[in-house]
C-alpha cells in the first residue's frame, strides 16, 4: 500500500476513541490480524450486530467504531480477508429482488406500483451498503471510507469480486463528494505547516524538493488552489498550482526556477496551470478537476483583470513507452522508414545500439546539437500522431492527460520540444511538454465536439506536425538535408555531461 494515502488513519483512531470510552478497546473481538477463516465468523456476527440496530444510535455508533477500529489493526491480507465476508455475506437478497420484481410487474394500480416501485429501491439497497452508510456516520468516518476504498482498488486486481463492493461505496462517495458540498481555498505560505507538509507529499506531477521549492511556489506570482470537504477539512482532495507569467510557459525548469525573478501579478497577461494533483486513492474516479479549474479561472479573473489566456504545461506520462513500441515496430521490417532512419543515425552519432531504449537512456542526449536537430521534428510529429491516437475501447486519446483536458474545453495549442528535461521528464516523454488552453469562448463548444464524436481541438501548428508526420517525403527531405549538414560538420561524439546537471 502506498502510504501518502494514509495520513488519516491517527486522526480517524483519535476521533473514535471517545466513542470507544476513553480509548478502550477490549470490546474488540481477539483476531489473527490475517483474519484467517476460523476468526472470520467472528467478524461476520459483529457485521449482522451492525446491521441490527438494536440499542439506539449511541450503541450503534458504538458498534461501527468497533468494527472500523478493528479493520485498522488487521494486515493487508486480514483487510482483504475482512472485505471479502462483506461482499461474500451481505450483497442484494437476489430471492427479494426477484419477488418484488414480479410483484412490480403484476401490479395494475398506479399507487400500488408507486409502492412496489419503492419496495424494489430498498431491496436493491445492499446490507454492505448500509453498514457503509454507519461508518459515514462517524467522526472522520468519511476519511476512513475514502481509505477503506483506496484498499479496495488495490485488492480488486486479484479478487474482481471486490469490483461489486467497490461500485456500492463509489456511488456513496459520489454523492457525498458532490461539488456543491467542497470549498475553495487558495493555499499561501501562511497555511498551516501541516497543510503545507502535505502539499509536499501530495505533490503528483513535479516533485518538490524542498521547503524553499515550495516557498517559490507560493510566492507573489504563484497560486495554489485546492478543493475541500466539510468533514475532511484538514485534507486536501486536490489541488492545482498556477504561475501567473508573460506569454505561454514551454519549459517546467525555467518556470520553476528559483533564480528567477518575480514578476508583479497584476502585469501577467497568462495564468499557466502547471500541476493538478488528486490526493485521495480512494476518489479515484470521482472527478473534481474541471469544476475547479473554472473555479479557479474565474478567480483569477476577478482578481488580475489583465490576463487573458488560461494554459496548462502539461506532461504526456505515456509518450516514451508508445514510442519505443513505434520505433520498435517500425524497425522490424527489412525497409525503415525515414523516422526510423533518424533514430539510426542519433544512434551513431551517439556510439550506441540503433535501438529507442538506447537512444533515449543515453546521458544528456538532446545537448548533443547534432542529435537534437535529427530528433526534434520525427518526435514532435509522432507526439501530434500520439495525441489523436484512439483507445479502442471508446476512440477517446491514448494519453490520459489530453483525456482530461480535452474532455473539460481545452485544445491543443502547442507541443513543446524539451519542455522537462528532468530525469522523469525524459523518462515519460523524452522531454516533450504540451500547452492546453482554455480558450473561453470555445470551451462548451469544444466540451460538446469531443462529447458526440471525440473530435480534439488543435492549433493549425499542432495539425501540420500531424500532416508533416504523414508527408514522408518531406520527412526524408529534411532528414536528407540535416545529415548533409552533419557530414560538412564532421561527426562528433556526444558531449561530456554538466556536472552541474542533476
Amino acid at each position: 500500500m502506498n502510504s501518502r494515502f494514509y495520513l488519516g488513519w491517527d486522526h480517524v483512531r483519535r476521533a473514535w476513541s471517545g466513542i470507544l470510552g476513553s480509548g478502550d478497546l477490549s470490546s474488540l473481538p481477539k483476531v489473527n490480524t490475517d483474519l484467517p477463516s476460523a476468526d472470520v465468523k467472528r467478524v461476520k456476527a459483529l457485521m449482522e450486530d451492525c446491521l441490527a440496530a438494536r440499542g439506539g444510535e449511541v450503541t450503534a455508533r458504538q458498534r461501527a467504531a468497533i468494527l472500523g477500529e478493528l479493520y485498522l489493526t488487521l494486515s493487508e491480507t486480514g483487510r482483504r480477508n475482512f472485505l471479502e465476508t462483506l461482499v461474500d455475506n451481505f450483497c442484494v437478497d437476489r430471492q427479494l429482488v426477484k419477488s418484488t420484481a414480479r410483484k412490480l410487474l403484476e401490479t395494475v394500480d398506479d399507487k400500488g406500483f408507486q409502492e412496489t416501485a419503492m419496495q424494489m429501491r430498498e431491496a436493491l439497497i445492499s446490507p454492505q451498503q448500509q453498514l457503509l452508510r454507519q461508518f459515514n456516520a462517524l467522526p472522520q468516518g468519511i476519511k476512513f471510507l475514502v481509505d477503506l476504498r483506496a484498499d479496495l482498488l488495490a485488492f480488486r486486481v486479484s479478487q474482481p469480486k471486490l469490483s461489486f463492493l467497490d461500485r456500492d461505496l463509489k456511488y456513496l462517495l459520489a454523492t457525498w463528494f458532490d461539488v456543491g458540498l467542497l470549498s475553495i481555498e487558495c493555499i499561501t505560505w501562511q497555511s498551516p505547516a501541516a497543510l503545507l507538509e502535505k502539499l509536499m507529499v501530495y505533490e503528483a506531477v513535479h516533485a518538490i524538493s524542498s521547503w524553499t521549492d515550495l516557498h517559490n511556489r507560493l510566492e507573489s506570482d504563484r497560486r495554489c488552489y485546492a478543493f475541500f470537504h466539510p468533514s475532511m477539512s484538514d485534507e486536501p482532495l486536490i489541488f492545482i498550482e498556477v504561475a501567473l507569467v508573460e506569454g505561454l510557459a514551454t519549459s517546467i525548469q525555467e518556470l520553476l526556477d528559483e533564480s528567477a525573478p518575480e514578476i508583479a501579478p497584476e502585469e501577467a497577461d497568462t495564468a499557466i496551470f502547471y500541476s493538478i494533483s488528486n490526493t485521495q486513492e480512494g476518489l479515484q474516479g470521482i472527478s473534481f478537476g474541471p469544476f475547479l479549474i473554472k473555479q479557479v479561472v474565474t478567480s483569477l479573473r476577478q482578481q488580475l483583470p489583465k490576463l487573458k489566456t488560461f494554459s496548462t504545461l502539461s506532461p504526456l506520462p505515456g509518450f516514451r513507452r508508445w514510442l519505443t513500441a513505434y520505433f520498435e515496430a517500425a524497425m522490424s521490417g527489412d525497409e525503415q522508414d525515414q523516422i526510423a532512419q533518424a533514430l539510426i543515425e542519433a544512434a551513431k552519432l551517439l556510439k550506441v545500439a540503433a535501438k529507442p531504449d538506447a537512444v533515449f537512456d543515453t546521458p544528456y542526449w538532446w545537448e548533443n546539437q547534432q542529435v537534437s536537430d535529427i530528433l526534434q521534428e520525427p518526435l514532435l510529429s509522432l507526439c501530434a500522431r500520439y495525441l489523436h491516437e484512439p483507445r479502442e475501447k471508446d476512440q477517446a486519446p491514448l494519453d490520459p492527460v489530453a483525456r482530461f483536458h480535452l474532455g473539460n474545453g481545452a485544445r491543443i495549442e502547442r507541443i513543446n520540444w524539451l519542455g522537462d528535461v528532468s530525469a522523469k521528464g525524459m523518462q515519460e516523454s523524452c522531454g516533450l511538454m504540451i500547452n492546453y488552453l482554455y480558450q473561453l469562448k470555445d470551451i462548451e463548444k469544444n466540451i460538446e465536439a469531443y462529447a458526440t464524436s471525440k473530435e480534439i481541438a488543435a492549433t493549425s501548428r499542432v495539425r501540420n506536425l500531424l500532416h508533416d508526420d504523414e508527408n514522408e517525403q518531406g520527412q526524408l527531405t529534411r532528414l536528407r538535408r540535416l545529415l548533409s549538414i552533419k557530414r560538412n560538420n564532421g561527426a562528433g561524439g556526444p558531449p561530456q555531461p554538466s556536472r552541474e546537471k542533476t
